[in-house]
């Protein structure tokens, strides 16, 4: 069955960086776009960052362009999400997305804090 597992979210301070990853199995990963959405406290879920299938494509938030960097291995069926200049505001569940599956991960607990 379809499995997106989320995992390095963590505590981290403003100004700091931070890489989550999202392991696929159960689909042909390198056939699928890929989503990363973040949902934080009291908040609606948000799209943070999407990649095409083969990786050329991407598109992200206005409030993460320029700091955060989405990124696919299809040899791995692994996707990350690179975090840097992170501000309190990032602070989130993380969570992986295959939209055309409807699928989604467990998502991983992301702590922008002094």
């Amino acid at each position: 069955q379809v499995q997106l597992v989320e995992s390095g979210g963590g505590l981290v301070q403003p100004g700091g960086s931070l890489r989550v990853s999202c392991a696929a199995s159960g689909f042909t990963f390198r056939s699928y776009s890929m989503n990363w959405y973040r949902q934080a406290p009291g908040k609606e879920r948000e799209l943070v960052a999407g990649i095409s299938n083969a990786g050329r494509s991407t598109n992200y938030a206005d409030s993460v362009k320029g700091r955060f960097t989405i990124s696919r291995d299809n040899l791995q069926n692994t996707v990350y999400l690179q975090m840097n200049s992170l501000k309190p505001e990032d602070t989130a569940v993380y969570y992986c997305n295959a939209p055309h599956l409807g699928a989604w991960g467990q998502g991983t607990q992301v702590t922008v804090s002094s």
